[in-house]
């Protein structure tokens, strides 16, 4: 990508006319560039936009729009996907040939506003764990990214007519703790790191929902971990509502991912490489894939 190298100027065809965009392209590449507008029409600096190449599948650019709304990327030849975002509008999708030595006219993409979802009816709503994941990534001191996930773990939500008043709780066994390494696994579960002999729980205990448009919101809550509770906020994407399942079960989704930083909850990673003990990094992102269960005097608990 090229943003460095981005030369823009604006047309002289008058208000609403697309920017002239020109770019300094290397040899053999051709270059794609959009103008971002939100639904009054307005430049919309910061919105994300993702190109993927169409046969590989792979990110070929990734970035966000400057202040003016604009984008622009040098691309190897071939068709790509293009998706543009932004918090609280629904996202557009569209697919573009790139050409050597050719900088295709400058995209308008306008993004229009995000449908919200009908909520959950009222009531409890209880995991179900084969549906429901608790992921980590975190980068290994000097190698690649670890990727692990709790295997043991309770929650429900607790919908009330007014979503302000609606509770979450998640209660993880940090024992159960896997990365697809034993040796790993089991000097995470070591007073080294979680020390599941002494802090056998992690729990999440939500305090407020903020509504952040669109699907999104924010949950805020405490986590408590090794011993330490901390604030954090889930930045969360409500999936919807469907009946299917088992029995047919009303059941609701959300993704909900946050960075945690270990030494907010007193594992010293400092003192582990000063030790010479290899450690992951000092933050870790934290993903919960959750599908939950409308409870009812039918259906009490999700099925083993």
């Amino acid at each position: 990508m090229a943003l460095g190298l981005l030369r823009r100027r604006r047309s002289r065809g008058g208000p609403g006319a697309a920017p002239d965009l020109s770019l300094p392209l290397p040899a053999g590449a051709g270059a794609y560039g959009c103008e971002v507008v939100d639904p009054l029409g307005q430049p919309l600096g910061g919105a994300e936009v993702t190109v993927t190449a169409l046969d590989s599948h792979r990110v070929a650019a990734h970035g966000t729009t400057d202040p003016y709304g604009l984008f622009m990327a040098a691309l190897p030849p071939g068709s790509y996907s293009v998706m543009v975002s932004a918090e609280g509008l629904t996202p557009a999708r569209s697919n573009v040939d790139i050409t050597a030595g050719a900088a295709l006219p400058p995209a308008r993409v306008a993004l229009l506003p995000a449908r919200q979802l009908e909520l959950p009816p009222p009531g409890t709503w209880l995991f179900d764990p084969p549906h429901t994941a608790i992921r980590f990534i975190a980068k290994h001191v000097g190698m690649a990214h670890v990727h692990g996930r709790f295997t043991r773990f309770t929650g429900g939500i607790h919908i009330t007519p007014d979503m302000d008043d609606s509770r979450v709780s998640v209660r993880i066994d940090a024992a159960s703790i896997t990365t697809g390494n034993r040796t790993r696994d089991n000097h995470l579960r070591s007073a080294d790191f979680l020390d599941v002999e002494h802090y056998p729980y992690i729990d999440f205990t939500s305090t407020r929902f903020v509504y952040r448009g669109g699907s999104r919101w924010t949950l805020n809550g405490t986590l408590t971990m090794h011993g330490t509770s901390r604030s954090v906020g889930l930045d969360t994407t409500y999936l919807g509502t469907v009946n299917g399942g088992y029995e047919q079960e009303l059941r609701c989704a959300a993704l909900a991912k946050a960075e945690l930083h270990r030494e907010d909850f007193t594992l010293n990673w400092r003192s582990m490489l000063a030790r010479g003990i290899a450690v992951v990094g000092p933050t870790v992102q934290l993903e919960l894939d959750v599908q939950a269960m409308y409870r009812t005097p039918e259906t009490p608990t999700p099925p083993e």
